[in-house]
């Protein structure tokens, strides 16, 4: 797809990236491509030009430059939708799993996508349905996971949890995750969830401190359909998608997980495979 409206989002509270966020718009400009800012980035620079909601920029650019980390990709991820637009994370420092280009790769990776000569990393997102029975409560798209958990310190929530229409188990525990492959190394990996290879076509359910040693992560095809169900009256429950949306649940909702029909799509580092980036990120491997 041609590249003519290049969106730009920047993460809250970088002012620094200033000098950077400027030096993109003229380059980008004198190449005779538009560009669609977001608040923030407007805010940092407000000579370059009027900022537009998200969504917005979501939805009418060609191609999608983040600036500075993973929570903005989570955030532009599920306004996209069905759009195939690709997403270039740009890393100013933080671990960024998912804006794996370096700022000196950052004219060069905007110039490969300028000629359509760049790959992309194909991930897979998730839905969430809240059935209520009274009626529905809802539907959420995550990048990275849903947590299920409660809030009240030193107390448990009892999820019981179906695949398939399968009963499963009925957890005891701080609460549930449903991640995907691109963020088994978020939550999950920090709960003691495996690192799944991010184009795996797989969730991961990770009890968080379950009651019972023996509830271990449990890996699932995304073909699968994931029901849970809030089993404890009286308990202050929320789902949480990607970290960022929290909805409250009320005793008996079921939360229903399946793969999306969504795909991002986010521009490969040039100089850095999957494996690298572990290594690098987590030190991986290292004695």
């Amino acid at each position: 797809m041609p590249v003519h409206r290049v969106g730009i989002a920047l993460k809250p509270d970088k002012p620094e990236a200033g000098p950077v966020l400027q030096e993109l718009i003229v380059w980008l400009r004198q190449r005779n491509r538009e560009v669609l800012l977001d608040p923030e980035a407007a805010a940092v620079c407000p000579e370059c030009g009027p900022g537009r909601p998200r969504a917005e920029v979501a939805a009418q650019a060609d191609l999608i430059v983040v600036l500075g980390g993973d929570g903005t990709i989570l955030s532009i991820s599920r306004l996209i939708g069905s759009r195939e637009v690709p997403i270039l994370g740009v890393n100013l420092g933080g671990l960024g799993f998912l804006t794996e280009i370096a700022l000196p790769e950052l004219f060069a990776a905007l110039e490969a996508v300028l000629k359509a000569e760049y790959s992309v990393s194909h991930r897979r997102m998730l839905t969430a349905r809240v059935r209520r029975a009274t009626a529905g409560a809802g539907e959420y798209e995550a990048l990275n996971d849903f947590v299920i958990s409660k809030t009240a310190p030193s107390r448990i929530v009892e999820l019981e949890t179906l695949v398939n229409g399968e009963y499963v188990a009925t957890y005891r525990a701080d609460g549930l995750i449903v991640a995907s492959p691109t963020g088994s190394t978020a939550y999950c990996l920090s709960a003691g969830g495996p690192i799944l290879y991010p184009t795996l076509p797989a969730l991961v359910v990770i009890p968080i401190c379950p009651h019972t040693l023996t509830n271990r992560p449990l890996v699932l095809p995304d073909s699968a359909t994931l029901e849970v169900v809030q089993r404890s009256p009286g308990e202050d429950v929320h789902l949480t998608v990607d970290g960022q949306v929290d909805v409250a649940l009320q005793h008996r909702d079921v939360v229903v997980v399946q793969r999306s029909a969504n795909v991002i799509r986010l521009v490969k580092s040039p100089k850095l495979n999957y494996f690298e980036l572990l290594r690098t990120k987590l030190r991986w491997g290292e004695r």
